[in-house]
């Protein structure tokens, strides 16, 4: 497995690998399929993201092929510099419980100390029980709970909010 951070010349493997993920897990996730891929020039866009410096993502590649990316959105307000948010983790089914949530996890932490990040903050549907267990193995902890915060096909689901401490680690 090889880990690094996304080029923008990743855009394309990145899109792909969000259209499957959303596909196989369409209750983790904001944007349904449908809504994302509506979005007008997707490869741009992603683009674009993979460029912004406030953004860092982290694939791994298995032999060469893009199966699970990971996020770090940093602040940029003054007073809120000290926190970012770990965004868009996944991992194509057939490549979990291999440790690669592990490893993307572990790279977006060291990342974030490097950029003097306090905090981490993450939201979780309340029913991915694997995910929950990865962030709390690292010390996460759940702050708060929103009710209902998805609604797909009808059924309901709640997020957990979770942080952990970089500066007690």
């Amino acid at each position: 497995m090889q880990v690094r951070v996304l080029k923008p010349k990743d855009a394309k493997d990145y899109w792909n690998l969000r259209l499957t993920t959303l596909k196989q897990h369409p209750d983790a996730f904001l944007l349904t399929v449908e809504e994302e891929q509506k979005r007008l020039y997707p490869i741009k866009r992603i683009t674009a993201l993979l460029k912004d410096p406030t953004r860092v993502t982290i694939g791994a590649f298995m032999d060469e092929r893009l199966v699970g990316s990971i996020t770090l959105q940093k602040e940029t307000y003054k007073k809120i510099k000290h926190k970012a948010s770990v965004l868009s983790f996944f991992i194509e089914d057939d490549f979990r419980n291999k440790g690669i949530g592990k490893r993307l996890l572990t790279e977006v932490i060291t990342l974030a100390k490097r950029y003097e990040i306090e905090q981490l903050l993450l939201a979780v549907v309340s029913t991915n029980a694997g995910a929950i267990a990865l962030y709390e193995s690292f010390g996460f902890t759940v702050f708060g709970l929103e009710k209902n915060a998805l609604k797909v096909d009808g059924q309901y689901f709640d997020e957990q909010h979770m942080i952990f401490y970089l500066s007690s680690s």
